[in-house]
């Protein structure tokens, strides 16, 4: 027996490695061609050949900077840092001729972009970016970039020198350098001698929270409009000093699939112009002209929609380029080689061959396209590409909540802001709440944001109150209205805006100003500021005591909200010679209005040491991660405290909650969870966890694990999610007979697929201090709270009336939400369960909510 185990180990491992040497001599990268001898290749500089192992970043990095070194084709530029202080860069291939005049042509081309009417394209080069490696598990992508550069630069056949003198092709070859050396050094470290294709071997099973995602755990192929995190804003500041015609973007997905090729499927954007498609599948069919000849196995048309605009492959649609993707069949379970469903060797060489063949077609097909491609650019910015009768948006100017940082955001893509100078009127004003037109007035310092520019494509898209839905089956989300996701007042007109403006040219402040410095008995900082919460982190860090307004007050004609923070003077008494100068510098570093009051009586509502302010000490809190939570959810409740707050939290992994002493917290805030909490807690875990809520202990659940503290998952509450009453009719529905081909369309529709639902919210409780009384809730699931009287309802969806705002929902689903919670509170002893249905900071874009969940750390316990 021992020596039939070894023999078949062996026959094994040598089947392998033939699967591997055949592998490689199959997928070469255009050996047959001649390329300068001064020019260092990939396997030459790296002592390897591509597919033989994973490549770090700094290893990726130094490649193209040594060819930045040999070559005049190419230059490599920094764009970015990342958190971990990993540097981002791109590089700009073209011909040497071009590199020589490579200001006047990239100068030419945003001139393209920015004022197409006036514009040639006469004698222009097409610019063609191509992106790597977003996904940092989807890894293959970065090999491929160094071979594709490998060839545009050293290449010296007439076809590749054709291509640089009509082309620049800008290679960004790792997008999310973080999450990729997360990926790589973790499968370095798993890896076996013996190459195991097994997809349940410890080498192809990555470990919680993988590496798709950066640092803070996001998914940055979401963020290519929102620019939350510095690699995006680096790469967006670049993007936009080039402004490609083309742009692909190549990913990875499972090990089982063929390798997908343009075009998608539904839904589109269909703010685009018509002729998108067809230059999609131009693009495409360039490709699998390619694979057909290498017996590549490939698939087009029908997965992957580009309806979310927040895509590497959807962002450079609409700033008017053809925006694409890739997506080769290996991801994180790939490693260097995997057996796939259909007993093929899949391997890593193969994957960096195919996305390499892809890269060279994108080239090869965008050159003999060139001009048609620059005319598609042209007319997609120009006004004759504009669809509906929208002439602009219009925001209220308010220094409270997130206008500035969205339009700080616009600004960063060169969308033109204009500011009113003086009072107006508009008509045909429609409101984002029920699409009601009136007249509406507004002020001096309102902004505008009108149609009629080059960005029409990208504002409409954004600003859109509904886009057109062709398929509610879609990859992503189903509405992404800037003025529902951050909660902003604002409207759309049909009408034109005469009133004078001004044209921003700089970035917009929060406010930060001490008013009244030497005051005798308080300082004050309404809590509806935008930064108040980081106000009030910062306060207890410089060993303030606070209190917390549990009502409104008004003082000289100003009234504060709910939630405001109280620092009096008599309480802090041993700071008094220092507590101005700290309130300075509370106000320029946090950027919020600090108020002193040389009094504490009040005009109207409640005093300023009454006891309807609570004292708010800082908590000690507890984020649970690691599985079965969701690393999404738990990377933007530690984004919110970390960057947004500065107010440091515990990440305490789910395997190590038993061995934690819950007194040591006052607050565990637990991120959505797939599949409940029953792996993680015990039934004893679970009263030891009650025990800690009746002892004054707050627990917040979002999303799943808020549906698993009612009683229909946990009996963790009495709390009940809303379920229709059951049928006794034995009768069988429709959809029950149907088709096979049919169920993932048909049951899609029950689907709730991110949209926009009306919430009315309680803003005197003190889960909802700050928040105005209506709100876009982002819905992705059809659970709803069911509310009762020993139940604080914070959150509901509207009663009565249209109940979605924005994106899609059955009728079934819609009637079904209305009226149910989303946002609850239940007392239980001394503490609290805080019920958080719905993501309250998704993408930390959809960032109405988020006050919620930081009152609930920064607030309740207090109250």
């Amino acid at each position: 027996m021992k020596y039939t185990v070894t023999i078949l180990t062996f026959l094994m491992a040598s089947t392998l490695a033939f699967a591997q040497q055949d592998a490689f001599e199959r997928f070469q990268f255009h050996p047959d061609l001649n390329y300068n001898p001064g020019v260092t290749s990939p396997a030459e500089y790296l002592g390897y050949e591509l597919g033989d192992e994973f490549t770090f970043h700094y290893q990726v990095m130094d490649y193209f900077k040594n060819l930045a070194e040999e070559s005049d084709r190419i230059s490599f530029h920094k764009y970015a840092t990342t958190y971990e202080g990993r540097d981002l860069y791109y590089a700009v291939i073209t011909s040497e001729d071009n590199m020589n005049n490579i200001e006047s042509i990239r100068n030419a081309n945003v001139g393209l972009a920015n004022n197409p009417e006036s514009a040639s394209i006469e004698g222009k080069p097409v610019v063609v970016w191509m992106s790597y490696n977003v996904h940092g598990n989807e890894a293959s992508s970065s090999e491929a970039a160094m071979q594709t550069a490998y060839r545009l630069v050293a290449g010296t056949d007439f076809e590749t020198r054709n291509w640089l003198e009509n082309s620049v092709v800008i290679i960004d070859p790792m997008m999310n350098p973080d999450g990729r050396d997360r990926y790589v050094y973790w499968y370095k470290s798993s890896q076996a001698n013996i190459l195991n294709t097994d997809a349940n071997d410890l080498e192809h099973d990555e470990i919680w929270p993988g590496g798709r995602t950066n640092h803070y755990w996001f998914d940055l192929n979401r963020d290519w409009v929102w620019l939350v995190h510095p690699e995006s804003q680096g790469r967006i500041a670049a993007y936009q000093e080039w402004m490609p015609q083309v742009h692909m973007d190549f990913h990875e997905q499972g090990f089982n699939n063929n390798y997908f090729a343009m075009p998608g499927t539904t839904p589109r954007n269909l703010e685009l112009p018509d002729e998108y498609d067809q230059w999609a599948d131009v693009f495409g069919r360039g490709l699998i002209e390619e694979f057909d000849k290498a017996n590549v196995n490939y698939a087009t048309r029908e997965s992957f929609d580009f309806f979310y605009p927040g895509y590497g492959s959807s962002y450079p649609s609409v700033m008017g380029g053809i925006g694409m993707l890739a997506e080769q069949g290996g991801h994180s379970r790939g490693g260097r080689a995997v057996e796939t469903d259909d007993d093929y060797i899949l391997t890593l060489r193969q994957r960096v061959f195919d996305h390499y063949t892809n890269g060279v077609s994108i080239v090869k097909t965008s050159v003999e396209n060139k001009e048609g491609l620059l005319t598609y650019f042209k007319n997609s910015v120009s006004q004759s590409a504009q669809k509906g009768n929208t002439q602009a948006y219009i925001l209220k100017n308010n220094e409270n909540d997130y206008t500035y940082q969205v339009i700080n955001m616009l600004m960063k893509h060169n969308v033109r802001i204009e500011r009113a100078t003086e009072d107006f009127n508009q008509r045909n004003s429609y409101s984002y709440w029920d699409a009601s037109s009136s007249t509406q007035s507004f002020e001096a310092g309102d902004f505008i944001i009108k149609t009629d520019q080059p960005k029409h494509l990208f504002v409409n898209t954004l600003f859109r109150n509904q886009m057109q839905i062709e398929d509610s089956v879609m990859y992503d989300m189903a509405t992404w209205s800037i003025p529902l996701a951050y909660n902003l007042d604002a409207v759309w007109t049909t009408n034109n805006v005469g009133v004078p403006t001004e044209q921003l040219t700089e970035e917009l402040s929060y406010p930060a100003i001490l008013e009244n410095g030497g005051a005798q008995y308080a300082y004050v900082i309404d809590w509806k500021q935008r930064h108040a919460p980081k106000a009030l982190a910062k306060l207890w860090d410089m060993g303030y005591n606070v209190r917390s307004a549990g009502r409104t007050f008004t003082y000289k004609g100003t009234s504060y909200t709910e939630g405001s923070l109280v620092v009096l003077i008599g309480r802090n008494y041993e700071k008094r010679s220092r507590i101005q100068a700290d309130m300075r510098q509370l106000a320029e570093e946090v950027s919020v209005v600090v108020e002193g009051f040389d009094t504490g009586r009040m005009d109207e509502g409640m005093d300023l040491a009454s006891s309807d302010s609570e004292p708010v000490k800082e908590p000690k809190v507890a984020l649970m991660v690691d599985s079965p939570f969701s690393s999404y959810t738990a990377g933007q409740l530690w984004f919110l405290f970390d960057q947004w707050t500065e107010f440091g939290i515990d990440r305490i992994r789910s395997g190590s909650f038993n061995s934690i002493d819950l007194a040591e917290y006052d607050v565990i805030l637990m991120p959505g969870a797939w599949g409940g909490l029953s792996g993680v807690l015990n039934n004893s875990q679970i009263e030891g966890l009650k025990s800690w809520v009746r002892n004054g202990g707050v627990l917040i659940g979002t999303e799943g694990s808020a549906s698993w503290l009612t009683a229909d998952r946990s009996g963790f509450t009495d709390v009940e999610l809303f379920e229709e009453e059951e049928d006794d009719s034995t009768e069988v529905e429709d959809k029950a007979y149907t088709k096979y081909a049919d169920r993932t369309d048909v049951f899609g529709l029950e689907r709730i697929p991110g949209s926009a639902f009306k919430g009315i919210i309680d803003n005197t409780n003190p889960l909802a201090f700050g928040l105005t009384e209506q709100l876009y809730s982002l819905k992705f699931g059809d659970n709803g709270i069911v509310p009762n009287n020993s139940l604080q309802t914070v959150g509901y969806y509207v009663k009565e009336g249209e109940v979605m705002a924005s994106g899609y929902a059955s009728e079934e689903n819609k009637e079904k939400a209305r009226g149910e919670a989303f946002a609850a509170v239940q007392n239980i002893g001394s503490g609290k369960v805080v019920f958080l249905l719905d993501n309250t900071q998704y993408r930390m874009f959809w960032v109405g909510p988020s006050r919620m969940v930081q009152n609930a750390v920064m607030l309740l316990p207090g109250f």
